[in-house]
């Protein structure tokens, strides 16, 4: 039978693929430190357990399309507060921020399109893209120049004729990098000057740990037809399980066909969507205590990390990830080893391996991310254990 070249060209989430092994270790009884996922241990705000306790309806009907009025109302007073000047009309609510991609990349790329992405990116962007027919042309960075990408000539080199958009995680997953709003107005004069769309993904905003300021793309007027924003409840609130996710745009062209998709796929669930609403609507001081614990986190992991012979890494400023190179021949052998053959006390430790966090061929090998999303204690821990673990990898006999 045949089946589809596009998803034939998708490859497994490297974040994830290794869950048959996880499982299989755990029946032997091995305890496994998870750093390979992001999901943050942060108590979800109380929040969302009034609504629940309160939702009292007869018939669990289809929302609209776009998404229920309340919910729009209350992105849009968030976005208000953070200087973008959006109306409901200007907001889609998404099955998660995945879904939310999908559509962006299902409007605006043909098959054989290019889209500019900085490398390493998060994996799913890769999947997201190759189901539309596009491509990925990555714009290369350097740890030893701590990702940097927002550079006029770098952009420029890598524009071709099939160019049809760029696309960024601003605070950066993996990598942890923050764009300078020098750097942010660099990109949108590029996005400007070629008629490009700009994918902003920028569900990590509220975690910046340096002196940068709040930023979002949708704050730059000059360039309000261009940018696609990507924002979910999944990070910013510790929500991952609610799966809600919008499509922001002032372009009012790229609203109408998303509406297309948005329509055919009927609506996203009703009782998430209320359980957001109540989400968007907390003080913004939530996050405050929250940036404090996950710089804590951070700080613990970095010179954990950096305290293991031969690893070398930068110290991130935003997000809750960070990626490391290690002293081993490749990550995802090294990765498969420590969940079949590896324990010690009774432990082992996970990571995703960044291979597929790149699209250029052959990079990322030794290379991987690490998620800060648990306790001090256990990203102490986890250290410990990944360096006993090179150790011994590289003593094979």
């Amino acid at each position: 039978m045949k089946f589809s070249s596009k998803i034939q060209n998708c490859g497994y989430s490297p974040i994830r693929k290794f869950y048959p092994y996880q499982v299989a270790c755990k029946k032997r009884g091995v305890n496994i430190v998870p750093l390979n996922i992001g999901q943050p241990d942060i108590k979800t705000p109380d929040a969302y357990k009034d609504v629940l306790k309160n939702f009292d309806i007869d018939v669990l009907a289809y929302a609209p399309s776009p998404g229920i009025p309340e919910l729009l109302e209350a992105v849009k007073k968030y976005y208000n507060k953070v200087g973008v000047p959006v109306e409901t009309s200007d907001i889609l609510v998404t099955t998660g921020g995945s879904e939310a991609l999908t559509i962006a990349l299902s409007c605006i790329l043909d098959d054989g399109d290019e889209l500019m992405i900085p490398e390493p990116f998060y994996p799913n962007y890769s999947t997201f893209t190759n189901l539309t027919g596009g491509k990925i042309h990555p714009i290369p960075t350097s740890p030893a120049e701590n990702y940097k990408y927002a550079v006029r000539e770098k952009l420029e080199s890598c524009l071709t004729p099939h160019t049809r958009a760029m696309m960024l995680t601003n605070p950066g997953n993996p990598t942890g990098y923050v764009l300078t709003q020098e750097e942010m107005r660099i990109i949108a004069d590029f996005v400007k000057e070629h008629d490009l769309f700009l994918i902003a993904d920028e569900v990590y905003r509220e975690f910046v740990y340096s002196d940068k300021p709040l930023s979002s793309f949708g704050t730059f007027d000059d360039i309000k037809d261009n940018v696609i924003l990507i924002d979910s409840v999944s990070k910013r609130f510790s929500a991952c399980g609610a799966r809600i996710g919008c499509m922001i745009s002032r372009n009012k062209e790229l609203v109408a066909h998303a509406m297309k998709i948005c329509q055919a796929r009927l609506c996203c669930a009703t009782i998430d969507q209320t359980v957001a609403t109540a989400l968007y609507g907390i003080d913004f001081s939530y996050f405050d205590d929250v940036k404090v614990e996950y710089m804590k986190r951070r700080d613990t992991l970095y010179n954990g990390l950096k305290a293991i012979p031969g690893v070398t890494l930068s110290n991130p400023e935003g997000a809750f990830y960070m990626m490391a190179t290690l002293p081993v021949d490749d990550t995802d052998k090294f990765q498969q080893w420590l969940l079949e053959e590896f324990s010690y006390e009774g432990e082992t430790v996970m990571y995703a391996p960044a291979a597929g966090f790149y699209g250029t061929p052959g990079a990322g090998k030794n290379e991987i991310r690490c998620a800060y999303v648990i306790d001090c204690e256990l990203l102490e821990k986890a250290c410990m254990l990944l360096g006993k673990a090179i150790e011994a990898y590289n003593n094979r006999q």
